[in-house]
């Protein structure tokens, strides 16, 4: 049974920063493309970021430049390090994994940004 377990939310203030991670299954981490959604009281959830196998990241527009997905492959982990948060970021923060025509989600962890 695949697992996903997201950590690290929480609450910060204006211009913090922030990293969450997400550990997988060794058995879907290895070759899955590994992802960040987020979804903000009332919004529907929405692309954050992703990084493959091979490191190649691709990013959300809006988040470039703030955001940084990173994966490490002895941890079988995903983690995005989030920089100058603002209250707008406040959402609940996904990790997907994408294997073949197989996807996964965790369970998602909170991230509050106080103004």
């Amino acid at each position: 049974q695949v697992q996903l377990v997201e950590s690290g939310g929480g609450l910060v203030q204006t211009g913090g920063s922030l990293r969450i991670s997400c550990s997988a299954s060794e058995s879907v981490f290895s070759t899955a493309v590994m992802g960040w959604y987020r979804q903000a009281p009332g919004k529907q959830r929405e692309f954050v970021a992703e990084i493959t196998s091979g490191w190649s990241t691709n990013y959300a527009d809006s988040l470039l430049g703030r955001f940084f997905i990173s994966r490490d492959n002895g941890k079988n982990a995903v983690t995005l390090m989030m920089n100058s948060l603002q209250p707008k970021d406040t959402a609940v923060y996904y990790c997907r994994a994408r294997q073949g025509w197989s996807e996964y989600w965790g369970q998602g962890t909170q991230v509050t940004v106080s103004s």
